[in-house]
């Protein structure tokens, strides 16, 4: 299709596995779209702990072992609901659903939707991301014992502790997934063989989109400056309604019914890679270019985003209304892919559990010091105390003075625990209640101690692979029932690049804050939007100055001027551990000063014992920090 000019249309439709079928069949239904695309990936509420898990990992074992279909509910969901608008309409589908099982996804949907149907629809699936087969030889091919560490090259950041033990004990921390992060181009070649659905697994979140857009317009793999663009197209509107109203730190701009029942985005991707996002206009929510920003600047590690197609440098990505719900985006430049890609490694990581106690009203900090006091007392008597690799008493909330009804004098306690066996996180419990009728004054819990019992957790190990070692293939199921796959091997790409170090570096052509004026303590966010995330052990957070509120760019300054690694240490309080490492860059035309923190998440989402593990809220907690603005700014 290199003859059409006009920009594609992609609309996505998931950006977790619990985004329901219902998404797809809007963006099918509700207007014109070329291309729907769905990223599944990126977590699960995994009953009964409702702990957030890697869905790969997670179902790894279950898959092996015959008692799961390897592929994700809410994309079949999805697919049931659409197929019938996505026939009659030509829409491409192009979704990472197929997660353990892609082909199978995929030849039940031929089966049991397209044939059952007779529809004229061809099905694919990709093939490649999974190297469990492989793994202990990438492994023994390593002359330190183990897969090189996403952040090994970075000589400022150290590890967790135990984020690589899983390689010293293979027999007790057993690997239950690994999965590479694949890139467009067997997506692309895909369509380029005519296929109408393509099942995926574990391909990079913005590679469908990257894919559908390389596919409409006919561009080459060294097009990088178009599939960058695209690339930042695919991250824009890969995270569900995070664009169209959910998870935006202006939300109380906005009234309740405005952000009821959201509407997914689309990316209107042109010949040039520059893209318009907006969204079905009979659907709910908005879009504006602070949405857009504060997506934007979501889980990023500084101004080059990295794909295994391009290098996207966003160093002077420029975000620009141009109408109701339709927001512009260019001024990316893109550059040859490393030669590496990301593998998620998942391993069993041993034994957790965790019980939430409640305090109310006066001496509250005391409560708590006696419980840690009395339940490691027990443990260390029950001959346990020295064998967990966790043990965290966590402090939530603080009780309002002179409080106006109980629920605002009431806190509670996080006790949080971690082990490599089973039996010592069992003594946790029993330790606990030995002491039960010796409480603090006014103890009280939820009746339900599930949690407090002990279940497994994966270890989480991001790490660097050459994407020489993959067999990227995409796989076009027969026309009829009987058949051979038609099979299509994309390789390595033919041009790749090293990756430069990271930008770091203080206020650029700082402006004296004395000269902004008089100053009162107030909440950052009172002037500054934006949005935090976890990249593996890290966390990002990007703040930014709202454009049209900032005409003569004063509050820019200021903002750019303040935030310094200093001051973002002071910030984060008492949260900060003296072994971590903050890199910070700007980005001019956003108005925005970025930072990454290495180490919050301890081994990274799965097992990290903050409560805020996905570092969905950091951003917010910063934006709470009193600091001093300038009067001028707050009138």
């Amino acid at each position: 299709m290199g003859s059409v000019q006009r920009a594609v249309r992609i609309a996505n439709c998931s950006g977790a596995v619990p985004d329901p079928g219902d998404l797809m069949y809007n963006q099918a239904k509700h207007g014109p779209v070329d291309v729907i695309t769905g990223d599944y990936l990126a977590g699960k509420f995994h009953q009964p702990s409702n702990a957030i898990q890697v869905n790969l990992g997670n179902d790894a074992e279950a898959f092996l072992a015959g008692k799961h279909e390897g592929w994700l509910p809410t994309a079949w969901d999805g697919l049931c609901k659409a197929i019938d608008l996505v026939a009659e309409k030509r829409i491409k589908v192009i979704i990472n659903g197929g997660a353990l099982n892609p082909k199978g996804l995929a030849e039940k949907t031929k089966r049991e939707l397209v044939d059952a149907k007779g529809l004229d629809l061809k099905v694919a699936y990709v093939h490649g991301d999974d190297l469990m087969y492989k793994v202990h030889d990438l492994l023994s091919k390593d002359e330190k014992g183990g897969l090189p560490h996403l952040d090994k090259d970075n000589t400022n950041v150290k590890l967790e502790k135990d984020t690589d033990v899983f390689l010293e004990n293979p027999d007790t921390m057993p690997i239950v997934s690994a999965n590479a992060y694949l890139g467009m181009r067997a997506i692309k070649k895909g369509l380029d063989e005519g296929a109408d659905i393509i099942i995926c697994g574990r391909v990079a979140d913005a590679s469908p989109v990257i894919g559908a857009a390389a596919w409409w317009h006919g561009w080459k793999e060294t097009d990088y400056d178009q599939l960058a663009g695209a690339l930042i197209a695919g991250h824009l509107i890969e995270c569900s309604t995070y664009i169209t109203g959910a998870n935006y730190s202006g939300f109380f701009k906005h009234d309740i019914p405005e952000l009821l029942d959201l509407g997914l985005p689309i990316a209107e991707v042109e010949a040039n890679g520059e893209c318009v996002v907006t969204k079905h206009e009979s659907l709910n929510g908005f879009v504006n270019a602070d949405t857009v920003k504060c997506q934007l600047l979501y889980e990023l590690q500084g101004t080059i985003y990295l794909n295994s197609d391009v290098k996207a440098d966003i160093a002077h990505v420029r975000v620009e209304d141009e109408s109701k719900d339709r927001v512009r985006v260019s001024g990316v430049k893109g550059a040859p892919p490393p030669s590496t890609t990301k593998l998620a490694v998942f391993y069993k990581g041993g034994w957790q559990c965790e019980l939430l106690i409640n305090a109310s009203g006066y001496a509250t900090k005391k409560k708590y010091e006696l419980q840690e006091a009395q339940l490691r007392r027990m443990l260390k008597l029950l001959g346990v105390i020295d064998k967990f690799d966790i043990l965290d008493f966590q402090y939530i909330g603080r009780p309002e003075a002179n409080p106006s009804c109980q629920l605002a004098s009431t806190t509670y306690l996080r006790i949080f625990a971690q082990a490599t066996e089973e039996d010592v996180i069992a003594k946790v419990l029993p330790a606990w209640a030995y002491n039960t009728m010796q409480h603090y004054a006014g103890m009280h819990l939820t009746r339900d101690l599930r949690t407090a019992t002990p279940r497994p957790f994966l270890g989480f190990y991001p790490a660097v692979i050459s994407q020489s070692e993959i067999e990227e293939s995409v796989n076009i199921l027969p026309n009829k029932s009987s058949g051979d796959v038609s099979k299509y091997v994309v390789g390595p790409p033919k041009k790749t690049e090293a990756l430069s170090t990271r930008e770091d570096y203080e206020p650029t052509n700082a402006v004296d804050l004395a000269s902004f004026g008089e100053t009162v303590m107030a909440p950052l966010g009172d002037i500054a939007l934006g949005r935090s995330g976890d990249k593996g052990a890290n966390v990002n957070c990007g703040l930014f100055v709202p454009e049209q509120e900032d005409e003569s760019g004063e509050k820019w300054n200021w903002l750019r001027s303040f935030m310094t690694k200093t001051q973002t240490r002071k910030m984060i309080g008492s949260d900060w551990k003296e072994w971590y490492f903050i890199e910070r860059c700007e980005m001019p035309e956003l108005q925005a000063v970025h930072f990454v923190v290495y180490g919050p998440l301890g081994r990274g989402v799965s097992s990290s014992k903050i409560l805020d593990s996905l570092g969905k809220g950091f951003a917010e907690f910063i934006r709470d920090v009193h600091v001093p603005i300038p009067k001028k700014f707050l009138s």
